[in-house]
């Protein structure tokens, strides 16, 4: 019974967390643990923190089913990616063995030929930053982010990313 009541509280819990914007981070690619997200009541810019979900594409299928990606409830059954908006419309971004928005080489962006197990990780060939869409980074090296599947749908946006109780491993 009293497992049966513990089940029951911690669905509870974990719904009224969900619908009220908090998620669980358990990706490397920034700190790992409880996260919101924060409605964005002005214009994404860059810098800003997001939590955007993926569009379902060839190639987000393929990095779900390299592990890259985790389950959620975006469409297309993949969980949001929290990323930090790197260009916007309008700007060009170049990619070569690191990437470069506007002339200005982005921090922490080596790009990596093959993944964490050996295998062959095609670049994004960049160019103008669509408008509707942002390219998106994480400074962590083994980031799958815009370096690789280029820029994303701004449509898929959920909100800003604010910690609440994290930690880096």
């Amino acid at each position: 019974m009293f497992l049966a009541g513990s089940s029951i509280a911690i669905g509870g819990l974990a719904t009224t967390a969900y619908m009220g914007g908090y998620r669980l981070n358990t990706t490397p690619s920034e700190p790992l643990g409880l996260w919101r997200i924060e409605a964005l009541h002005r214009p994404v810019e860059v810098g800003d923190l997001v939590f955007v979900c993926p569009p379902v594409t060839a190639a987000f299928e393929e990095a779900r089913g390299r592990g890259y990606l985790r389950h959620g409830l975006c469409v297309g059954g993949l969980a949001p990616l929290i990323k930090t908006v790197a260009g916007l419309p309008g700007q060009h971004v170049e990619i070569t063995d690191h990437v470069i928005i506007d002339d200005r080489a982005l921090p922490a962006s080596s790009v990596r030929r093959t993944d964490g197990e050996g295998r062959q990780i095609t670049p994004d060939p960049g160019g103008v930053v669509p408008p509707g869409t942002l390219f998106l980074h994480s400074s962590f090296a083994s980031s799958y982010d815009s370096r690789y599947f280029g820029p994303v749908p701004d449509a898929g946006l959920l909100g800003l990313a604010r910690p609440v109780l994290t930690f880096d491993p």
